[in-house]
């Protein structure tokens, strides 16, 4: 069985905030949406709080119009703000309850080329399961198995993806091939601690049959990332994202499952400690650490696959990590303008880059790793 993961930074339909080159490049635009976001969610706006709404809006382009070059301000019903012409923006709102509407963030499509892209490393890979990160909806990891996959070699059977919390539409979900049924899905969209949502997108636990018989449990995920907020609020809020999913863990195998995988995104490295509670003594283990695994000279799993880029996980149980009989990264589609790897002949612009996380894979011995699982 092969298992992968990959973070195709949405297939269709990218807020152009997030298309950045950097993080940097927008760090400050998303700090102001998020800090907009929050006050346009209290009940009553004082007058420092329309000062402040009114210093936001333009600074994110919408001081003249609803329509910036990032987002948009849609007022459904009644008025939030006013433009009187030759006049100044006035906060008109007194609170929540006066206005129906959000910020809303402008999107665009990738180029063709880059879906190709992205749609070729899945089939290079042809992976039995795949967990996809910053995929828009089910909807759009279907017609993409079918449409782009399907043509280059199989389409997967099977494709589940449950809105997060995301509000720009990032979500995890998963792609299974004939043969490896997605049988039961738990959502942790609803998890909290202290009153707070654990997950900036979910945690789901999707169980997923095997040939012959048996499970395989698997925990998708993309804990919150370093782009915006200070940089202690996002380490404790990722620490505690990893806390929840080791809880999660953990209680699968005290369950009975021996067999179980988590992968994804976690914006971390192995040796941080937010991620220390995840991958701490009895942890799962990362496949990176085993013998087989090929990272081509190169350790991290993100832009320029340097040891500070290691970011991206495929962390095994004990039964399948010691059932594990060659796994590696896969960068062709991810751009390199030092030729540190082998890229697709087709992909000589940044911009038709597949994505810039590189996609893991580890190949698993289903044999040995049920004998594993009988011998615990």
């Amino acid at each position: 069985m092969r298992i992968a993961t990959f973070n195709v930074e949405n297939l269709f339909d990218r807020a152009r905030i997030l298309a950045a080159d950097t993080w940097e490049a927008n760090r400050e635009h998303l700090e102001q949406y998020a800090a907009l976001t929050r006050i346009l969610q209290q009940d009553v706006y004082a007058p420092e709080d329309k000062t402040r709404i009114a210093e936001l809006l333009v600074a994110l382009g919408l001081g003249s119009s609803d329509q910036g070059p990032l987002m948009r301000l849609r007022q459904n019903r009644g008025r939030l703000v006013t433009r009187p012409p030759g006049g100044d923006l006035r906060i008109v709102a007194d609170g929540r309850g006066d206005w129906i509407g959000w910020l809303e963030l402008r999107r665009e499509s990738p180029t063709e080329l880059a879906l190709r892209h992205t749609a070729q490393v899945v089939a290079d890979l042809a992976p039995d399961v795949i967990g996809v990160v910053e995929a828009e909806d089910r909807t759009a990891l279907g017609r993409f198995s079918h449409d782009l996959v399907g043509p280059l070699g199989e389409e997967f059977r099977h494709v589940m993806l449950v809105d997060g919390n995301d509000e720009r539409g990032i979500d995890v979900g998963l792609m299974t091939g004939a043969g490896y049924p997605i049988r039961r899905i738990t959502s942790h969209v609803d998890d909290t601690v202290g009153g707070s949502r654990v997950f900036s997108r979910d945690c789901p636990e999707f169980e997923v049959g095997l040939p012959g018989g048996g499970r395989l449990v698997v925990l998708v995920n993309h804990l919150k990332s370093k782009g915006y907020g200070s940089q202690a609020a996002s380490n404790r809020t990722r620490m505690r994202q990893a806390t929840r999913v080791r809880e999660l863990y953990d209680a699968r195998l005290e369950s009975g499952d021996e067999l179980v995988v988590v992968l994804g995104d976690l914006n971390d490295t192995p040796d941080s400690d937010p991620l220390a509670p995840l991958l701490g003594d009895g942890g799962p283990r990362d496949v990176s650490t085993h013998p087989s695994f090929d990272d081509g000279g190169w350790p991290g799993t993100y832009t320029t696959g340097r040891a500070g880029n290691k970011i991206d996980y495929i962390l095994c149980s004990p039964a399948l990590h010691a059932a594990i009989t060659a796994s590696g990264v896969h960068r062709r589609g991810v751009w390199t303008a030092s030729g540190r790897w082998e890229m697709y002949p087709t992909l000589t612009r940044e911009l038709d880059a597949a994505s810039d996380h590189h996609a893991l894979w580890v190949d698993v011995d289903l044999d040995l790793a049920f004998a594993e699982a009988l011998a615990r």
